[in-house]
């Protein structure tokens, strides 16, 4: 049977760049969390930080789910990131480039489909919160 995954991701950097933080949660068909979790990342752009939320999704995801056929829904709040993984917009930027390519070989690793969408923040907030307290907490 193929499971459903809802995954919001987020990130941000105060100052950009500047001290930055990632978060990512994980439903399930019925609304359950999963898992969920926040980091900080260091120092980092506003940008860098979005896709390297998705980047530790997908490595959760990988490790948690194995081979199992899997739909997943991506939810961002950066319609950059989101155009950019769809192939809407290029990426020109080389450290943008280098994670858009780390992604696409993590979704290759995944037994499945995943999609992008943007959402608005107000959309985001319990993933938004992970990665503020981070940055500053």
């Amino acid at each position: 049977m193929i499971k459903t995954l809802y995954v919001f991701t987020d990130g941000g950097a105060k100052g950009n760049p500047g001290p930055a933080a990632i978060g990512f949660l994980v439903k399930d068909n019925f609304g359950k969390i999963l898992f969920k979790n926040g980091k900080p990342i260091g120092c980092s752009t506003n940008n860098v930080a979005e896709y390297q939320a998705v980047v530790e999704a997908l490595r959760w995801i990988i490790t948690s789910f194995k081979q199992q056929p899997l739909i997943i829904n991506f939810y961002l709040d950066s319609s950059l990131v989101v155009n950019q993984l769809n192939g809407d917009f290029k990426v020109k930027n080389r450290n943008l480039k280098n994670l858009v390519i780390e992604i696409k070989n993590l979704e290759k690793k995944i037994n499945g489909k995943i999609f992008y969408h943007y959402i608005p923040r107000e959309k985001n907030k319990q993933v938004h919160f992970l990665v503020h307290n981070f940055i500053l907490g």
